[in-house]
């Protein structure tokens, strides 16, 4: 039998790499809106790695990558702290409004 392996498909690098890039720009960005942030990865499936981030002010985002290895590229190029788990007092940083608790209670309330 033959041995097979996986082969990166031509120019995936190459496209991994821009994708980081563009993301670090968006997480920088986002840095600068909101007095610097942090963020913490998840993994969510075939969709790809969450990054959530949470700026000094209380203000966060959401940013997806279509890997694990994109995403902690993009954090790594964009110089921010990483948190391990999104809890205690990294969750703690977050700010909601009315909006937000409205959402969130939106099953409840009808």
């Amino acid at each position: 039998m033959a041995e097979t392996q996986a082969v990166e498909a031509p120019g995936r690098a190459a496209k991994d790499e821009r994708r980081a890039a563009k993301l670090a720009k968006q997480i920088g960005a986002f840095a600068k809106a909101h007095g610097g942030a942090e963020g913490q990865l998840a993994y969510i499936g075939e969709h790809g790695t969450r990054i959530a981030l949470v700026g000094g002010d209380g203000g966060w985002g959401n940013l997806v990558a279509d890997t694990y290895e994109v995403a902690q590229k993009a954090v790594e190029k964009a110089g921010i702290t990483l948190h391990e788990d999104f809890d205690g007092d990294f969750a703690a940083k977050v700010e909601t409004g009315p909006y937000e608790w409205k959402r969130m209670a939106g099953m409840q309330i009808g």
